[in-house]
């Protein structure tokens, strides 16, 4: 055994490198360990890899997608938007011009009622006024006939003489009054 301790005192043993049987079996086992690997795990690795690259390919296409039609959602709103916009501005304006064409309408109804109530009113006025004209020429006959009829100190009971005579005496004061006017018009 002297003779082992001896060898081994002469070659001095270099911790960090491994004996080189030691390192040539490691590196076998290695390599049979790492084939098995790549044989059987390695593929399923890639597999599974592979279908989660596609399935966030995938999910990325369907985001971008959405994001488009979500885009193109956006867009036919804003159209939407601006023509119920536009919409209402014409509504708005047809309204104010139905508006001013009901105004209108109303103004020319209110002034033809107010000249068919003129003419209405002008047309009664003149009613009354001969009603009253008539009444006061009774009136200013009668009592013209009875004062003649003091005056003469009889009675002026023809009813049919009276009347013309009273026509016929209110006829010339209407005409003098007109005559009258016509100078007075004509003077100035």
């Amino acid at each position: 055994m002297n003779a082992l301790v001896n060898m081994a005192a002469e070659v001095p043993e270099n911790p960090l490198v491994p004996p080189i049987p030691e390192l040539v079996i490691g590196l076998i086992a290695f390599f049979i360990v790492f084939g098995f690997l790549a044989k059987k795990l390695l593929p399923n690795i890639n597999k599974v890899l592979e279908e989660r690259r596609t399935l966030i390919e995938g999910r990325m296409e369907e985001a971008e997608a959405t994001q488009a039609e979500a885009q193109q959602v956006l867009a036919d709103y804003r159209a939407q938007l601006a023509d119920a916009r536009h919409e209402a501005a014409r509504l708005r304006q047809e309204a104010q011009e139905q508006g001013a064409t009901l105004i209108a309408e109303m103004r020319a109804e209110g002034q033809r009622q107010r000249e068919e109530i003129i003419a209405a009113g002008h047309a009664q006025i003149e009613a009354d006024r001969k009603q009253a004209a008539q009444a006061l020429r009774q009136d200013v006959g009668k009592l013209a006939v009875d004062l003649a009829g003091k005056l003469v100190g009889e009675s002026l009971e023809d009813h049919a003489r009276q009347s013309r005579t009273i026509d016929r005496f209110l006829d010339d004061v209407e005409a003098k009054a007109a005559s009258d006017a016509t100078k007075a018009e004509a003077g100035r």
